[in-house]
This record gives structure tokens, C-alpha cells and sequence, in this order.
């Protein structure tokens, strides 16, 4: 499996991007998909996953400004991200993986991250 994500750039604070992750290899429409990220010192930190039914779940800091969603056609999952605040800037990694419907979602593969910052 294969992940390419796009998307990330220079918003300003308040703004809105959207993130897309394409999939290549595997049974797309079967697997959880997800996002993480990670600021400069900081852990890697859990964002939204969707499952193969498209159960969704988000972290606390994005919940009710970032929607995640996907197009089973397209093999793409993508992270829409409104109402943008300078501590959402990080590197956002795209990953496929399991358990998301029951809020354990477990990565499994990882695609390279897209950088977005935030201004305020």
C-alpha cells in the first residue's frame, strides 16, 4: 500500500484547507483511514479516522472544525479542515490501518506528510 497526501500550505488563522490522501495497493474500500500529526517537539498526535463503513472518529482538539471523509471511488480520503488556529500547524500524515470504528484506530501503513502552518 502506497499513500500519497496532499493539500497542506500557509493559511491564516480562521481559514480552511483541505487535505487529500490517495491510496494505491490494497482493498482501499476496505481499510480505515486516518490522520496524524506533528508539530516541532511535539508527540504525534491522533486527528481523525474513518472506517471501511465510514464510521468517523476525531480527536478532542479538532472535533466540530475538521471533518474527515472519503471516496471509495477515488481510493482518497480526505480531511477538510475549517476555523483553523496557529496550533493546528504540523506535519499531517495520511495512514491506513484498523479498529477506527471502535476508537482504537491502530496504523498500519504511512504515507509522507504535508505541512501546514497556520498564521495567526
Amino acid at each position: 500500500v502506497q499513500l500519497q497526501a496532499s493539500g497542506g500550505g500557509l493559511v491564516q488563522a480562521g481559514g480552511s484547507l483541505r487535505l487529500a490522501c490517495v491510496a494505491t495497493g490494497g482493498r482501499f474500500s476496505a481499510n480505515g483511514m486516518g490522520w496524524h500529526r506533528q508539530a516541532p517537539g511535539n508527540q504525534r498526535e491522533f486527528v481523525a479516522c474513518i472506517s471501511g463503513g465510514g464510521s468517523q472518529t476525531y480527536g478532542d482538539s479538532v472535533k466540530g472544525r475538521f471533518t474527515i471523509s472519503r471516496d471509495n471511488a477515488k481510493n482518497t480520503v480526505y480531511l477538510q479542515m475549517n476555523s483553523l488556529k496557529p496550533e493546528d500547524s504540523a506535519v499531517y500524515s495520511c495512514s491506513t490501518g484498523t479498529h477506527c470504528a471502535s476508537g482504537s484506530y491502530s496504523p498500519i501503513y504511512w504515507g509522507q506528510g504535508t505541512q501546514v502552518t497556520v498564521s495567526s
